[in-house]
């Protein structure tokens, strides 16, 4: 009775705790820790909103990119942040997919607070020039033929173009060796330089080098065209029927942050991805912005984590 008594007591006392923390909101920076390099699109929209919210709520935002341990370092970093409202979290499509193939200290529904989805985009199936196929059905025939002999790029085990792969893998039955890199920009560089001969990539990350000639792309990997590419086939058009796989990118906090700062940061960053300006920058680079609540995050992160986990297990899906 006693120690029941001290919680019907302790609980008050908790709210006031958490409210007076939400009213005293923000008393200095705030963090936004990104599990990949520079370079890639989870980069650009953590450094587009550390640019514009500080104007709203009046403290800077400082990017920290923590890549490593295939997004574990970073996504554990903030896992274990005070849930104070000064840590934000640059979440993808990894995000939903580390605890089916990895062992962590973190639950990714358990230890995170959504803010929003912020925007998708499809992965870009790309080859270097020199590949002797033009086609995603000519690719099938070539990796059928050369067992072994071709290379993919990807930015990490258990990101979203090693799984694009391995799935395409596992539904056309290939066989096509996985070269992992340290993020976008290294596996591109060595991709148009030609050390490795296809990969999936973020739209954002590769757009530019298709309409360069730098690579030529072969599909797309959501079920419908992009227009931002209209000329690319999906997958499911091009030979491997019921292929699909969107990328997206969204914003999210540490479990336990009071409700009235999330809901700050939700208005707020909303706010931003839909100006025009943001919203023509990233439609330019082939992202199509999102932002919706922080309950409809929540849902869409839940139904991306059943979703891939059954994926894995059926494709018997491997960390490299």
């Amino acid at each position: 009775m006693k120690r029941l008594a001290a919680l019907v007591l302790a609980a008050p006392l908790a709210i006031a705790g958490g409210l007076a923390c939400a009213q005293g909101w923000p008393s200095k920076p705030l963090r936004y820790i990104v599990p990949f390099p520079p370079g890639g699109f989870n980069d650009t929209l953590a450094r587009t909103i550390a640019a514009e919210l500080p104007k709203a709520i009046g403290q800077p935002v400082v990017v920290e990119n923590r890549p490593g341990g295939n997004t574990i370092i970073g996504t554990e970093a903030a896992a274990k942040s005070p849930p104070d409202g000064y840590t934000l979290f640059g979440a993808a499509l990894p995000f939903s997919v580390i605890q089916s193939l990895y062992k962590t200290s973190f639950d990714v529904t358990r230890d995170f607070a959504p803010i929003t989805l912020a925007g998708t985009t499809p992965n870009l199936l790309v080859a270097h020039p020199a590949v002797p196929f033009n086609s995603v059905k000519e690719l099938i025939a070539y990796a059928r033929a050369n067992p072994g002999r071709l290379n993919y790029a990807s930015t990490g085990n258990g990101t979203s173009n090693h799984l694009s792969f391995e799935l395409f893998k596992s539904m056309t039955k290939t066989f096509v060796v996985h070269i992992p890199y340290k993020g976008s920009a290294p596996a591109v560089t060595d991709l148009v330089g030609g050390q490795v001969q296809v990969m999936f990539d973020n739209m954002p990350n590769v757009l530019s080098h298709v309409r360069a000639g730098k690579l030529k792309a072969l599909a797309i990997s959501t079920r419908k065209r992009s227009p931002r590419a209209p000329e690319v086939p999906t997958l499911d058009e091009a030979g491997v029927p019921g292929y699909d796989v969107t990328v997206w990118f969204g914003v999210l906090t540490v479990a336990g942050t009071p409700r009235e700062i999330v809901e700050r940061l939700n208005a707020e960053i909303v706010k931003i991805l839909a100006s025009p300006e943001v919203r023509d920058r990233f439609a330019a680079a082939g992202v199509d912005v999102v932002a919706g609540s922080p309950a409809e995050f929540g849902a869409f992160l839940r139904s991306e984590v059943d979703r891939w986990a059954r994926v894995i297990r059926e494709a018997g899906i491997k960390a490299d």
